[in-house]
């Protein structure tokens, strides 16, 4: 008897939102493990209240990087990685930890920032880092998390096209499955498996990257006039 593969998350008919206002009414949507999805369209299409709503029906199984990273400025680099793997370890060890870093821990972060192209700033606070830097610091907050599902809302929308390819390489060998809000759509294709744009309250293409076109991406910026 063939295995039924069941789905991480199975939107029906829903209405996401805040409050009262209707951000994306009656959208569908399915999400398999393995996908690396990528989610396109305007500023204020829903991406991120899509990409919310998903964190919160499992948030022990997914690291969660938004677009505002919400880093503690005056702490370092060391100290707001640490904090994607506070559950870990005991409140005791992370206290240590604030006033006297530990060798295992400053090993784990050190070798995170090593793969982010930052070891160099372990220590250094994040105020003084650049808004590139600080968001590849909100990634590898992500990264240490030990989750099992990848959330991204424009998570390398602050650094240059070769750093956003690395990085998104770096997503996809880190996690089987990821969801990714973006703007480029070169990026997009690249590291996706499945396009899903979104346009006016509404899913208007869902497909695998091999059979969406960049001229169908690109109609997600138009006004609809422009169509």
């Amino acid at each position: 008897m063939k295995k039924t593969i069941q789905p991480l998350f199975r939107l029906e008919n829903e209405s996401l939102g805040y409050g009262r206002q209707s951000v994306l009414p009656h959208i569908s949507l399915t999400v398999y493990q393995g996908e690396k999805i990528a989610l396109i369209g305007q500023s204020g299409s829903g991406k991120s209240t899509l990409l919310r709503h998903l964190r919160s029906l499992s948030p022990e199984t997914v690291a969660w990087c938004p677009q505002n990273p919400g880093l503690v400025p005056m702490l370092s680099a060391f100290h707001n990685i640490h904090a994607g793997s506070l559950t870990q370890y005991s409140l005791l060890y992370n206290l240590l930890n604030l006033f006297y870093p530990q060798k295992k821990a400053i090993a784990r972060a050190n070798q995170v920032l090593t793969r982010l192209g930052m070891a160099e700033f372990l220590m250094k606070p994040v105020a003084q880092l650049s808004g590139g830097q600080q968001q590849r610091v909100g990634l590898g907050r992500a990264l240490v998390a030990g989750k099992e599902l990848f959330l991204g809302d424009e998570p390398v929308s602050a650094v240059d096209e070769y750093q956003a390819r690395e990085l998104m390489q770096l997503i996809r060998d880190e996690y089987d499955t990821s969801i990714t809000a973006l703007h480029d759509i070169d990026l997009a294709i690249s590291f996706a498996t499945r396009i899903i744009g979104l346009k006016n309250g509404c899913v208007v293409i869902d497909q695998s990257v091999g059979s969406v076109t960049s001229e169908q991406l690109t109609a997600l910026y138009l006004d609809d006039n422009e169509d």
